[in-house]
């Protein structure tokens, strides 16, 4: 039977449930305000020594002078990121975790991997750290100049010539399939364990390119091994006089590695707001940018905003080509 509530209890009860959610929200804003209390742990997908790595190492010296607390890095390689980010999810939600790792983790890990964790569901974005562009880069013994000479080689004898790859599913393999796309052509995909073996194998002549993220500078500029294109929308700065894959003839053929940084959910949306800006001022630091050229890489800033667009566009170009490509990953 239904026995209605005195108006007094009422208004007691709303008290009550206002009170508790002011004092939530008092205590969320005194953590933001004292944010950050103590180290701020990255944890970084990936093994020592590469790109995400790397930069995470310039940015958290940065980081650590203006949030006037250390900035340290956790290394938890494997599956393609997919372990740093459980990792991550799993962590208090107070401002001192934080997932550094290519946007692939979020948009294209999900349609490559079996996991409970959905990055667009269970993390937060914060920013964008920086990109690397894609390079199409030929062996030494090439007889195409250019894209258009490629993809004409490739289509006089189809599945005869081949890329190599820094494993499947990876960035460069995506970008190469995103090639084959573009181009209607069959090229036989070699994949290998990292960028570094892969390139490897097309500068001895074992594989005809590969889709590099820009290890291969130093054999471009000592004609070691054929630039080809840019696989990107946009010329390389590093690289300005080559065209990119779309200026050739084939639009649909670009993929930059953007990688960005994450938040568990329930992050405070001011220490959110704060860890962009001080990102923001760390990436315009010449010095950064020096240090970033070193890897190939771009320290492009965007706001929350800005990389939530990103990631949804990114999400609906990769999950797309995996599907359509039928790309898995052994």
């Amino acid at each position: 039977m239904f026995v209605p509530i005195p108006a007094a209890a009422r208004r007691t009860l709303a008290l009550a449930v206002l009170a508790i959610f002011g004092v939530a929200g008092s205590a969320q804003a005194q953590t933001a305000a004292n944010w950050p209390a103590k180290p701020i742990r990255v944890v970084v997908g990936f093994a020592p020594g590469g790109s995400t790595d790397v930069m995470s190492r310039i940015l958290s010296q940065t980081l650590s002078e203006s949030l006037g607390q250390p900035v340290i890095i956790d290394n938890k390689p494997g599956a393609s990121g997919n372990i740093a980010a459980s990792e991550v999810v799993r962590a208090a939600p107070d401002g001192h975790t934080f997932l550094i790792a290519p946007t692939s983790v979020e948009t294209a890990n999900p349609s490559l991997f079996k996991s409970n964790i959905l990055p667009s569901r269970d993390l937060t974005p914060v920013a964008s750290v920086g990109r690397t562009q894609m390079y199409l880069v030929a062996k030494p013994q090439m007889a195409a100049k250019d894209v258009r000479e490629l993809v004409a080689m490739a289509k006089a004898k189809p599945g005869t010539l081949s890329y190599a790859s820094a494993g499947s599913g990876t960035p460069p393999h995506l970008a190469c399939e995103l090639f084959k796309q573009a181009t209607a052509t069959s090229i036989t995909h070699i994949p290998y364990r990292g960028a570094a073996p892969a390139l490897q194998d097309v500068l001895s002549g074992q594989a005809d390119f590969v889709c590099d993220p820009g290890i291969a500078f130093p054999h471009i500029r000592t004609g070691k091994v054929k630039l080809l294109g840019i696989v990107s929308t946009k010329r390389s700065p590093f690289f300005p006089d080559v065209p990119t894959v779309g200026e050739q003839g084939f639009p649909g053929a670009n993929l930059d590695i953007w990688f960005g940084l994450w938040a568990p959910n329930g992050t405070s949306p001011e220490i959110v707001a704060r860890m962009n800006r001080e990102l923001a001022k760390a990436l315009a630091q010449p010095g950064v940018k020096s240090r970033y050229a070193d890897l190939g890489a771009e320290p492009i800033a965007m706001d929350t905003a800005e990389f939530r667009k990103l990631l949804v566009n990114e999400t609906a170009q990769l999950s797309a080509l995996i599907k359509e490509q039928k790309i898995s990953v052994d």
